[in-house]
């Protein structure tokens, strides 16, 4: 699978929600090589502080697979998932996550993150999910500081 494709999917959402005022985050859900959904945080538009790309695209992926067991897939973050996500992606049981920034940058980024990594949450979770971390990591820390830059950034 060509991880980098899905990663600068999710990079290309992460862009377009710091154009539309939204904060720097994407993601793009995978599987058997053709993306199920991508979406990026939509917490301004929607004044809806659950509404992280993660939950946007499992959300999608769902609708468009017209299921709630998303096995098999691959869900790609341009950062660590907070445990909210991570839980989403754990009960609809997504095989791998590849993220790029983690959570020690999005708190850098000036984000109110609670700090439990997700090799962490999968320990205390009994999990299988495979985790790669710091994926394109540079190109997604980066995102912050484009973000920083916009006029209309806002964090929560």
């Amino acid at each position: 699978m060509n991880h980098e494709k899905y990663m600068r999917i999710a990079i290309a959402k992460a862009r377009e929600g710091i154009e539309s005022g939204q904060t720097p985050f994407g993601a793009c859900v995978v599987k058997d090589g053709e993306v199920i959904s991508a979406a990026h945080n939509h917490v301004w538009a929607s004044i809806d502080i659950t509404a992280h790309a993660e939950i946007a695209a499992i959300r999608e992926a769902c609708k468009n697979l017209n299921t709630v067991d998303l096995s098999e897939c691959v869900i790609y973050s341009t950062c660590e998932p907070c445990p909210m996500c991570y839980s989403a992606i754990h009960w609809a049981r997504i095989d791998t996550i590849i993220f790029g920034a983690n959570i020690a940058d999005a708190e850098k980024g000036g984000f109110n993150e609670i700090p439990i990594s997700n090799e962490q949450l999968k320990e205390l979770g009994n999990d299988n999910v495979t985790l790669v971390k710091d994926f394109l990591k540079e190109e997604c820390a980066e995102l912050f500081d484009e973000w920083k830059a916009a006029e209309k950034s806002r964090s929560y």
